[in-house]
């Protein structure tokens, strides 16, 4: 057996599991490494009530001495928070940390994959990776595309992409890879910290029970890739487009001290929170906490949340 076959539930998931009822997976690198303490444990745990009051079971995929675990514990949870030294882990990351024993948080891609292994039909983030702004030049493109071509059915809520991201760009790849892109309440991409990225989408749902359907409908024909759903950041904490392109003048400061690959998205979401007095924190953590409690909703509305039996 592999690390993730043997013993990686935690008891919550397995009594879920075992009695047919409806699981989330949550990504724990925006605990480790995107939001600070004591907010990152407060977060976590405020996403996890939210899928469990929307009447699904939530499994935040973690990496612990070496063994990939699904679903939490209270004091696991609050030690992925706690320590600085976690490894950030994208799919390509993990055959490593299993066979060093190391404590690794799981980026996208990685959940992910993790969650597709588990059969779990539907996990929630805050946002997604994508194609960075000066990939004509570095081939800067997160792993997290690749692996939503791969998720076939998995229904992923998110509030878009980061903002720091070429956004149209990210859209084209999405495309390409045959990833659907769902508005929920929006028929336009919202873009991470603020509600809207300009950019059209071309399918809207309005309810749990509409993305439900499409999910049914996508697994049944056989497609390839994951289902977008983006829900744009709950309005009172939005922040201005323009004010957040002001902000991102941080890219420059990256460039000036050579922050690249895994560090770069830490870096400027730090570099973002002090030029904006804060308020992308509050906007981080709003548009988690909103799309777990969708993901909550969706699980629920599936009669059957496995993949391959919807």
């Amino acid at each position: 057996m592999t690390s993730i076959d043997h013993g990686s539930c935690s008891a919550e998931v397995s009594e879920a599991r075992a009695g047919g009822r409806p699981v989330v997976a949550l990504e724990s690198t925006l605990i480790a490494h995107g939001l600070p303490w004591p907010d990152n444990l407060e977060t976590a745990r405020g996403a996890e009530e939210a899928v469990r009051r929307a009447g699904a079971t939530p499994a935040t995929i973690a990496v612990l001495g070496g063994v990939i675990r699904v679903g939490l514990s209270g004091e696991e949870l609050e030690r992925v928070a706690r320590s600085g030294t976690f490894l950030k882990a994208g799919r390509r990351d993990l055959a490593a940390a299993v066979a060093r024993g190391l404590d690794a948080a799981t980026t996208v891609s990685a959940t992910l994959w993790i969650a597709r292994r588990r059969r779990i039909g539907v996990m929630a983030t805050g946002g997604l990776g994508g194609v960075h702004r000066d990939a004509a030049t570095t081939f800067d493109v997160s792993a997290d595309l690749d692996e939503l071509g791969r998720a076939d059915g998995v229904v992923v809520t998110c509030s878009g992409v980061k903002s720091i991201l070429d956004v149209p760009a990210t859209l084209e790849v999405l495309e390409t890879r045959g990833v659907a892109v769902v508005g929920y309440r929006t028929d336009e991409f919202p873009a991470f910290l603020t509600r809207s990225s300009g950019l059209p989408l071309d399918v809207r749902a309005e309810s749990p029970e509409e993305v439900a359907a499409l999910a049914r409908a996508h697994r049944s024909l056989g497609l390839p890739g994951a289902i977008v759903l983006a829900q744009p950041v709950p309005e009172p904490e939005a922040l201005d487009r323009d004010a957040l392109e002001a902000a991102l003048a941080a890219l420059d400061q990256a460039h000036a001290q050579q922050v690249t690959g895994k560090a770069i998205t830490p870096f400027l979401l730090d570099q973002i929170r002090g030029l904006t007095a804060g308020r992308s924190l509050r906007a981080n953590r709003a548009l988690i906490l909103a799309n777990a409690r969708l993901a909550g909703e969706v699980a629920a509305a599936l009669s059957v949340n496995e993949l391959g039996d919807g």
